[in-house]
């Protein structure tokens, strides 16, 4: 299963040939519906940001001070919608380049009228680098991305050493990082790649349960039915030393 689709490059290496910069996602085509299109039309000219290479002012756009989270890849963003629902005094920012899904969400918002989401069409880790504060984030959700079974594709993965290293320099001492995945060979690499950031700790003795805000997908339930496991990882930033 993948509700996100994520394709990174590792960093250049010394003497190796150019390679493109890190992206959070692979450009796929979908079919808009006319519920969508009309969303996008009419909603996203409130809910969907416009990147800009400049810090983004959270209070600014939602007009309260609450902790913010940001979602890496919200694929149709029915998750994403009930959890800011079950969570209405967190903000959340979600991140899909997919743009069915954009319009999917938007309409979730409408039909909900949830006013603590915002949307960036737009490559997460240029969002995350230029647009967001160090050490801003209350969280971030990652689920179920990319797992790119092939091993020779396993380098495209997004959780990679040096794209959590950046990462958890945006969430703040006692912030978590919650990703999901469910391929258990990328569940087995999120937990050794997260166990080795030294910011991070685990929150469990391995895996997590799954956190109560985060719902089943449909998709998520009928695999369970079938046996199929889903993995849940929640670390948090450590607080500095006293």
């Amino acid at each position: 299963m993948s509700d996100t689709p994520d394709s990174p490059d590792q960093a250049l290496m010394p003497d190796s040939p150019p390679r493109r910069a890190i992206k959070s996602f692979v450009v796929r085509a979908g079919r808009m519906g006319t519920g969508q299109i009309k969303a996008l039309a009419e909603l996203g000219p409130r809910y969907v940001l416009p990147f800009k290479p400049e810090r983004l002012n959270p209070a600014e756009v939602f007009g309260r001070e609450a902790p913010l989270v940001l979602e890496i890849g919200f694929g149709m963003g029915g998750a994403t919608a009930q959890i800011a629902k079950t969570l209405p005094d967190h903000d959340f920012i979600g991140c899909e380049v997919h743009e069915p899904g954009v319009g999917a969400l938007l309409k979730l918002i409408d039909e909900q009228q949830l006013s603590n989401i915002r949307i960036f069409q737009h490559d997460a880790v240029e969002v995350l680098e230029q647009m967001i504060a160090p050490g801003s984030l209350a969280g971030v959700h990652i689920f179920f991305p990319d797992p790119w079974h092939k091993k020779r594709h396993n380098k495209r993965r997004l959780i990679q050493p040096d794209f959590v290293a950046k990462l958890v320099q945006h969430i703040r001492p006692g912030g978590y990082l919650h990703c999901a995945t469910d391929w258990e060979p990328y569940a087995q690499q999120m937990l050794e790649v997260l166990s080795a950031e030294p910011q991070l700790e685990n929150s469990a003795a391995g895996f997590a349960e799954k956190p109560a805000y985060r719902p089943l997908t449909k998709f998520e339930n009928r695999g369970l039915k079938l046996g199929h496991g889903v993995w849940d990882l929640v670390f948090r930033r450590r607080q500095p030393a006293p």
